[in-house]
């Protein structure tokens, strides 16, 4: 039975070298912490190691203040880089839609069910058309239209209206915009779903373009954003057969419920801090 007691989670990332696993374990050991899950990959390519290390906090020696000074001051002889979190700490997620309500839908259905220990305070829309869905589950919605001529002062608006949320993930449902690398480099971490099994089939009209290659299956991405347009590190993907009965149509219709799964898996994975990024790759402990 899984336990409800607080839990600390350090995703560490290093030169592989002997005795790291043991180090690590024994920083925890050494102050009375109980580990409750350990997974580690070694790199070869880069020479890097990383690890996800959580362990619950009762009884643990060091304060929640204490812990990352200490860690810190431990690790610098291995020259880690190094995230400490909290299970306790909802994270505040804003979620980016244009006019499809699927993925958007799925993800409020699975926090309103308690799926995912997280609060949405706000819903960010270039189309009026969604209000309605955040009225029913009581988010505050912005509707923030997007040209070519305004996008940069928009993005400025949409910076200030997340940090005025607190918010800290953005989670791109079907927003049908490019994101600026401005944006991307004074917000931080924005995760995308793409439709399409990339990188395949990159930017708009993927499903018509799959159609058009006469593709025998289709998928769907979800990735992290970065300044190359669904070039970001992958945390997710999965695909569904399709057949030459298919019309562009059938592509769209199997593939949103394939968006949403996808979405939905890469948010939870996130949210529980199981991805570790590394240059333009993951590392996903299941």
């Amino acid at each position: 039975m899984k336990s409800d007691l607080p839990t600390a989670t350090l995703l560490v990332s290093c030169p592989d070298q002997k005795g790291l696993v043991a180090k690590i374990a024994n920083f925890i050991y050494s102050n009375d912490g109980n580990i409750i899950h350990a997974d580690q990959h070694t790199d070869f390519n880069t020479g890097l190691f990383l690890t996800r290390v959580e362990w619950q906090l009762d009884g643990f020696v060091l304060s929640r203040e204490e812990i990352a000074p200490a860690f810190a001051q431990f690790s610098a002889c291995f020259g880690a880089k190094w995230q400490l979190f909290f299970s306790d700490r909802k994270p505040r997620i804003s979620i980016w839609v244009s006019k499809q309500e699927h993925c958007l839908l799925d993800l409020l259905w699975r926090s309103r069910s308690g799926e995912f220990a997280v609060d949405v305070p706000l819903i960010i829309s270039n189309h009026p058309d969604l209000k309605y869905i955040a009225d029913q589950f009581g988010i505050d919605y912005c509707h923030i239209p997007i040209t070519k001529d305004n996008k940069s002062q928009q993005e400025a608006q949409q910076l200030e209206i997340l940090q005025k949320y607190q918010i800290d993930l953005v989670v791109l449902a079907k927003y049908m915009q490019v994101i600026t690398p401005n944006f991307i480099n004074q917000f931080g971490e924005i995760i995308n779903i793409h439709h399409s099994f990339l990188p395949a089939f990159v930017g708009a009209n993927a499903y018509q373009k799959a159609y058009q290659r006469g593709v025998k299956i289709i998928g769907a991405t979800a990735h992290y954003v970065t300044d190359d347009l669904d070039a970001g590190p992958i945390i997710e993907q999965d695909i569904i057969n399709i057949s030459h009965r298919d019309d562009v149509k059938d592509l769209i219709c199997k593939g949103k419920d394939l968006e949403k799964l996808v979405l939905a898996r890469a948010v939870k994975l996130h949210l529980q801090n199981r991805i570790l990024v590394y240059g333009n790759r993951t590392v996903v402990f299941k």
